[in-house]
Formats: C-alpha cells, structure tokens, sequence
C-alpha cells in the first residue's frame, strides 16, 4: 500500500490541484502541488478553534462560510489577517501530525475542490514530512513513552513535592481532566491543538503529576500450567546455576548484574532519560504565502510551544 506522505509526495511532482480524502480520517487541499490545509477527525480544525476559543459564534461562522468565505472573514469578522494565518498554520501542522502516519485508508483524489478558506497560504509537502518526525523526535525527548497519549488523563491527588509550577496549557489539562478524556479529547474540549496538548501531558507524566496506567495481567499459558509440577522458584538475576562450592562460580560484577536484569516493559512515570549531546531537529516546513512569510510563524510557534 502506498504510503500518505509518498502520494502527497507525487501529487506534489505532479503539481496537482484539490482535495485528498482520506475517508473518515479527515482531508487535505492542495493548489498547484502545495498544501493548502488539511481537516483531521482527530484534532480541531480552524473552526473549532475559532469558536470554542470565543472568537466568533457558530452561527455567524457558519454564514461567512456559505457566503464569502475567507474574504468575508477577514472584512467582517474579529481576526486580523496575521491572526488567521496563525491558526491555520496551526491546525494543518497539526493535522499532518496526525494524519501522515495513517495507514490502511483509500485516500481519492478530487480535482479542483477546495477549502471554503481558499488557497490564501501554502505548505510545502517535503517541509510537512520533516516537521512532523521534528516533533515525533522533541516529544520522544520530553517522555519517550507514547501510552500517555492516548490513554484518559489522570491527575495525582496528591502532589510529589512542596509546589508545582504549570504552563497555561498545562494548568488547562488539569482543570480539565475528568479521569475518562484522552488527550485528544481534551484538546477538542479546550479547543488547543492535539500536538499542544500532548506536549502538555508528557510534562505532566515526567514530573510525576500523572497516575500511572494500571498493570495489565498476565496469564500464564495454559500447557505452562499443566505441565508444571508445583510453584516455581523465582531466580536471581545474573545468579549462576552451580552449587555452592563450585570454583568455577564467580561473583558477577555490575555489567554482568545490569545484563542480568529484566527489561520493564512499561516505564513508571518519572523522570524520563534525557541525552545532554541530543542533537536539536531542523525547525519548520519551508512556507510560502502573501501577505507575510509564514516561516517566520513558524519559528514563532515553535518558540511559544517551548514555553507552554
């Protein structure tokens, strides 16, 4: 099966223009081989964000929309040019975090459909690709333990010092955090973008502010059971199977203890490890656009994101 980002990758050659359906998963417009945005089932649109963030009510949304589109909105509505070029920005980078590593979708192409936004920024395909591994990478950095993204988040009750410090994005995961939402959920509540928000949780799980997932047990096979004549004995690691007075035992040395040692399967949450000589990521898709250049966005989003 094709992969998303090598199709995109030829459309792009191919310098194609409409709409990229990816059945339920969501959507990607393109104009003349750059992507222009990209709906995702997973994460806020521009819509979303607009409305639950207070900007604008649905109604008024929904009448820009059938008549006027992006133009009306930019006339009419509360955000200036820069302040919607920003949140598309937004949302396409995070719809591409989300929907490039989709498998197993029938993507169709649609020639000549577009967004109700129109082509007004683009997005080069090549830059998308490269900025989602940059952020696969930074949220490996902060907790490389990907279960927290989507299981429900779950708040200590208690904290694991004398006091905290929270991001604005964090302190809006705590406060609302019910015990059952995902991160995702959370993101589409709060309207932030899914990649904000788990940004947020994998800091919440390195300071230890996050209750660890529960143990899943684990069933003994049953011809294990059957042919076992009593209970095992538990073995220490690194411990040699010779008696006592062998001479050819040998105390083990640290190396031969930590070699000796089971692998955890699943890491509690805690201080995550942290490579001091990690080399950063190239930041940004290459974008062009009128009327201002959204890599200097880019690095903005970036910079915002460090401090969230």
């Amino acid at each position: 099966m094709t992969r998303l980002d090598a199709l995109l990758a030829g459309l792009a050659h191919e310098r194609s223009t409409g709409a990229l359906r990816l059945g339920r998963n969501g959507t990607i417009f393109l104009h003349d081989g750059r992507v222009t945005y990209m709906e995702c089932a997973q994460t806020p649109g521009v819509e979303r964000m607009l409305t639950v963030r207070g900007r604008m009510t649905e109604a008024a949304l929904r009448g820009l929309q059938a008549d006027g589109g992006c133009a009306r909105l930019l006339e009419e509505g509360p955000l200036t040019p820069g302040e919607l070029q920003f949140a598309v920005l937004g949302v396409v980078l995070d719809a591409a975090f989300f929907l490039l590593p989709i498998s197993g979708a029938r993507p169709k192409f649609r020639p000549g459909e577009r967004h109700w936004l129109g082509g007004q920024w683009f997005f080069d395909v090549a830059g998308l690709v490269r900025e989602c591994a940059r952020r696969r990478a930074h949220l490996a950095e902060i907790w490389p333990y990907a279960d927290v993204d989507t299981l429900p988040v779950r708040p200590v009750a208690w904290l694991p010092g004398q006091a905290v410090t929270l991001s604005r994005v964090q302190w809006e995961v705590i406060v609302g955090a019910d015990h059952k939402a995902t991160p995702l959920e959370l993101a589409r509540q709060l309207g932030r973008s899914g990649y904000a928000v788990l940004l947020a949780v994998r800091r919440l799980a390195a300071a230890g502010l996050l209750v660890p997932p529960d143990p899943v047990p684990v069933a003994p096979p049953e011809a294990a059971r059957a042919t076992s004549p009593g209970p095992a004995r538990a073995a220490l690691p690194g411990s040699a199977r010779t008696a006592p007075g062998d001479k050819r035992q040998k105390a083990a040395g640290p190396s031969e203890e930590g070699a000796g040692l089971p692998k955890r399967a699943r890491h509690p949450y805690g201080a995550p490890p942290h490579d001091p000589g990690a080399v950063a990521q190239p930041i940004g898709p290459p974008t062009t656009g009128d009327p201002t250049d959204l890599a200097l966005l880019m690095r903005l989003k970036k910079a915002l994101e460090e401090l969230a």
